[in-house]
């Protein structure tokens, strides 16, 4: 396949730990930025957005690229499906969630995530599922709940927190069906970014269609700290990123690649401690210690 055919080639000649660190740096800073966003937006209209405007900005970059863009409707049937569950659905469902739980309970929930999609794979397609990256993804996970232990143990079994539990394991679901739907296009060599820029606009799609269906209206903020934020979500948190991800997914499969979910909490940590006045306590910084611990006996070869 050509440069022209996979599109432009941002992370071609970098190395995996350099695409991972570029992914967690952004990821952990997205946190603060939703925060942003959800002061003068639900979760429907913020994720619709930023969605919408990311893939418009990496099919407008395609075609000042000169990458085809056409696509049988049997593909766009295929990105179509990525798109729903990878960039809408399961966002959706953790923004809800943090409506009924502290967010560290979403993250800790959410850290299964790469054992979940190496299963998946190894059920699919037979990928290796080796010892060291089971055991390396319960120390990672054992890692992200010790430095959300406070909010932890401030968790009430009441119904509110079942249900936000519950929409975190959903949204858990559909983020696997998302990256295992990523897999299965990558492995029919689908161009990078063309199909990233079609998923992200159908994702846009069906997040509108939910915004609609449940009587929401859209209005536009006068608040330049909320555009700043869509901006950064949408190129930075969005564009940059997944485009980072999905070369690892290729790479190195999916299982692996999400790892970078285990180490965003971590560094989420900084941000929270430049911005938010956080101060972590043993247990945090433990935790952290173990997260890391854990991704590096994943990632080892």
């Amino acid at each position: 396949m050509t440069a022209a055919a996979r599109g432009p080639g941002a992370f071609a000649t970098l190395a995996n730990w350099q695409i991972f660190t570029v992914c967690v740096l952004v990821w952990s800073t997205t946190w603060y930025a939703i925060t942003l966003q959800l002061r003068h937006a639900t979760p429907e209209a913020g994720v619709a957005l930023r969605f919408a405007l990311a893939g418009a900005a990496v099919l407008a970059w395609c075609a000042w690229r000169g990458v085809s863009l056409r696509f049988p409707w049997r593909v766009h049937a295929r990105l179509a499906a990525q798109g729903v569950f990878m960039y809408s659905l399961s966002y959706l469902g953790y923004y809800h969630a943090e409506q009924y739980i502290a967010s560290g309970l979403v993250a800790v929930v959410s850290s299964a995530s790469p054992l979940l999609n190496a299963l998946g794979a190894h059920w699919l397609w037979r990928a290796p599922l080796g010892v060291r990256f089971v055991t390396g993804a319960l120390l990672a996970m054992s890692g992200v709940a010790l430095i959300f232990l406070p909010e932890l143990q401030h968790a009430t079994q009441g119904a509110a927190t079942l249900r936000g539990v519950g929409i975190t394991l959903l949204g858990l679901a559909l983020s696997v069906s998302g990256n295992l739907l990523a897999t299965r296009n990558a492995r029919e060599s689908l161009p990078l970014w063309p199909s990233m820029g079609f998923g992200m606009l159908w994702g846009s799609a069906c997040s509108f269609a939910v915004l609609l269906l449940t009587g929401q209206t859209l209005h536009w903020p006068q608040d330049p700290q909320w555009w700043g934020s869509l901006l950064y979500l949408a190129l930075a948190g969005s564009v940059l990123t997944f485009a980072g991800y999905l070369t690892l997914l290729q790479r190195i499969g999916p299982g692996r690649a999400s790892t970078i979910g285990v180490m965003t909490p971590v560094l989420a940590l900084c941000v929270s401690v430049a911005f938010e006045g956080y101060r972590p306590g043993l247990a945090a910084l433990a935790g952290a210690a173990l997260a890391v611990a854990g991704n590096f006996w994943m990632l080892r070869r």
